[in-house]
């Protein structure tokens, strides 16, 4: 099949060892850890999945150490308020990655996006702020702040929005439970079409159970298309 669809993960947080935190590894280094979970990549005959890098910049939790992570935070919890000019700097930087998609012939109501830890934070940020019209957008392990400016900007529409797919551990001791569930209920509440996957005693990591039901509804979202009459 013609490749028609793109779903972009973004990782965050991809340390394999027993110490886990939130600073993210390289988009490869996401690719070869759902390998390593998997036993093979993430991949589909009609899909394009795009791992990309966050930029390394200074991490005000890692006491201004630079890590690449998608946008800066004040600390980690979800009762401070969100860094907005690192998050709205880099929601410019990943519209050109969704519009080089775009300008080779993939529709955005083709386009998927989502991402472990801080890397769902940012998808929930790039789709329901500023592109309204992809799929579908994927969060695992993540939160969003109590005064988000996502939720702001939920409040002021009236569009049809991305439905929301969500994992997290009840373990997760670095984003607690609590915090994704609230983000859950938030979206919900203000439209957002949600689902949300818990796994018991699962700290801040991925397994192969949650990437699975990952898979399986990127494929319901992105299901092959029939070819056009002209191909």
């Amino acid at each position: 099949h013609k490749v028609r669809s793109v779903s972009v993960l973004q990782p965050c947080f991809l340390s394999r060892g027993v110490f886990r935190s939130e600073n993210s590894d390289t988009g490869q280094g996401a690719r070869a850890w759902i390998k390593q979970i998997l036993n093979q990549d993430m991949a589909f005959q009609h899909i394009k999945v795009i791992y990309p890098t966050a930029p390394a910049r200074p991490y005000t939790p890692m006491k201004g150490a630079f890590s690449n992570v998608w946008f800066d935070r004040y600390k980690i919890c979800n009762d401070c308020p969100e860094h907005i000019e690192s998050i709205d700097s880099m929601c410019r930087g990943l519209t050109d990655l969704i519009n080089d998609e775009v300008n080779n012939g993939i529709a955005k109501s083709r386009i998927l996006i989502g991402g472990f830890s801080m890397g769902g934070g940012m998808a929930m940020h790039l789709a329901f702020r500023f592109h309204q019209d992809l799929a579908g957008v994927f969060a695992l392990s993540s939160f969003l702040n109590k005064d988000s400016a996502v939720y702001q900007a939920l409040k002021r529409n009236e569009r049809a929005l991305p439905e929301l797919f969500q994992c997290h551990g009840t373990a997760d001791n670095l984003v607690l439970y609590s915090w994704g569930e609230e983000t859950n209920k938030m979206l919900k509440s203000l439209g957002v079409s949600t689902s949300l996957h818990t796994f018991p005693n699962l700290n801040h990591e991925l397994n192969r159970t949650e990437i699975e039901k990952l898979k399986s509804w990127i494929i319901k979202k992105l299901p092959v298309e029939a070819p056009k009459a002209n191909e």
